[in-house]
């Protein structure tokens, strides 16, 4: 073998180390990008917004029970008087695992269910009571339904669900809280995010931190875009 022949096989043999590793990396880096993805099955439900297959972050059963929540008071559906009403989604996601709102947060016990094909759809009944700020499915879709436009916050749904929020706190789960708002990262306090129309909200708490998932919704059904309320109509 001449020394040039002996010169490539070096090479060759010094370069085979160097492809693994770099595969390695690649791969890890793959592997690291999947994870930090949403990998949980959805269905389309009642609202024709998607539901995820996860777990609900707390109970809706924790919701203030019709005491009024900073000036957002709570009405019966004969009473409720709805001129403003818009959507915003919330999702949520606990060391890089995404949970859900429970459907229900802000509408007392007992509540009317709606059986659809689509799943559940949680309504005020006769004897209880609704807040502006409430979710009929499980959906993420936070309904705000008020007598008059005006501006509502993070803050006062989660008063409402009577739930924590926090730098280090969302609901029962702990950690660094990093919020973003329509694809922004919200820099300051969780509770003064703004519930706008069609707004897109996601809290990460805790490590690892998922990237922005952009959510694009738009809300049909029972209590679609252009009701004035949410009420189940009786037959």
């Amino acid at each position: 073998m001449d020394n040039e022949t002996e010169v490539s096989n070096g090479r060759r043999r010094r370069a085979i180390p160097l492809v693994i590793v770099v595969v390695l990396v690649i791969a890890s880096g793959l592997t690291a990008w999947f994870s930090s993805r949403p990998t949980t099955t959805s269905v389309v439900g009642p609202e024709g917004v998607l539901v995820f297959n996860v777990p609900n972050l707390a109970s809706a059963s924790s919701t203030v029970h019709g005491t009024p929540v900073d000036g957002i008071g709570c009405q019966s559906g004969a009473k409720e008087v709805v001129k403003y009403h818009v959507h915003a989604h919330l999702s949520i996601y606990v060391d890089g695992r995404q949970e859900r709102l429970p459907a229900g947060i802000g509408i007392t016990e007992p509540r009317v269910v709606q059986r659809t094909t689509a799943g559940p759809f949680l309504d005020v009944g006769i004897y209880d009571c609704l807040y502006w700020l409430h979710t009929h499915s499980y959906d993420g879709i936070i309904h705000i339904e008020s007598p008059s436009k005006r501006a509502f916050t993070l803050g006062q749904f989660f008063a409402i669900w009577n739930q924590k929020l926090g730098p280090t706190r969302v609901g029962p789960a702990t950690g660094t809280v990093i919020v973003f708002e329509n694809g922004k990262r919200f820099t300051g306090d969780p509770t003064d995010v703004p519930l706008l129309a069609h707004g897109d909200i996601q809290i990460d708490v805790g490590s690892p931190v998922v990237a922005f998932q952009p959510f694009t919704f738009k809300v049909t059904g029972g209590c679609g875009e252009g009701t004035n309320s949410c009420s189940v109509k009786k037959k």
